[in-house]
């Protein structure tokens, strides 16, 4: 593994993006020459967020945390295999995507799901004159993307939740840009048929 230094990312002393990347590089060189106690910060830092992150990609408790365990263990035993062409949290999660989409179809859950006959009833039973809280809103919203099949709602929660560029989210699923693209699009269209119920009934 290159060791890659705190400048061959971009950013500055006070960006903090430029501040955690400039650690995590630190932690993942000392990883890659087998540094436990580097591996256990790494691993704390990122605990959280990877519980975070797949617990919106495959739902289940107990699956989430082999998920995370897989995924960690795949960091100690590659560290070296990081090439520096991404931000380190990027990489990170690109391994988390994989190791929980094998997990998925290895179990029979990646599948497309489709948007429940009654989908309609979802939506707030108010009238014309209602007004609908942006919780009762939020709450349709996580309905419809917990009905998105896994490659749809990792684009969703990548680019929403976490905040990452249509770039760094190929990165992380392994695909074209083009592709997170129209996943995106297919995405917002089912998400889309929901809340034109909401509108409708405002």
């Amino acid at each position: 593994m290159k060791r890659w230094r705190s400048g061959s990312q971009q950013g500055t002393q006070a960006d903090p993006k430029a501040s955690d990347e400039r650690l995590d590089i630190a932690a993942l060189n000392a990883v890659a020459a087998q540094d436990r106690d580097a591996f256990d910060q790494l691993y704390r830092r990122y605990y959280p967020r990877l519980i975070d992150f797949l617990t919106r990609l495959v739902g289940r408790a107990g699956l989430v945390e082999e998920v995370v365990n897989d995924t960690m263990y795949v960091v100690w035993s590659r560290a070296d295999s990081f090439a520096g062409r991404s931000r380190v949290s990027t990489w990170i999660f690109g391994i988390a995507y994989k190791q929980a989409i094998k997990r998925l179809e290895r179990e029979g859950r990646h599948r497309t799901e489709r948007l429940p006959q009654d989908w309609e009833s979802w939506a707030p039973n108010v009238g014309a004159d209602s007004e609908i809280s942006k919780l009762q809103i939020q709450e349709m919203l996580d309905k419809a993307i917990a009905r998105l099949n896994p490659t749809h709602r990792s684009v969703v929660e990548l680019t929403y939740h976490f905040g990452y560029s249509y770039i760094e989210i190929a990165e992380i699923v392994g695909c074209p840009v083009n592709t997170v693209k129209t996943r995106m699009f297919h995405a917002r269209a089912k998400l889309r048929r929901i809340l034109g119920v909401l509108a409708r009934r405002e």
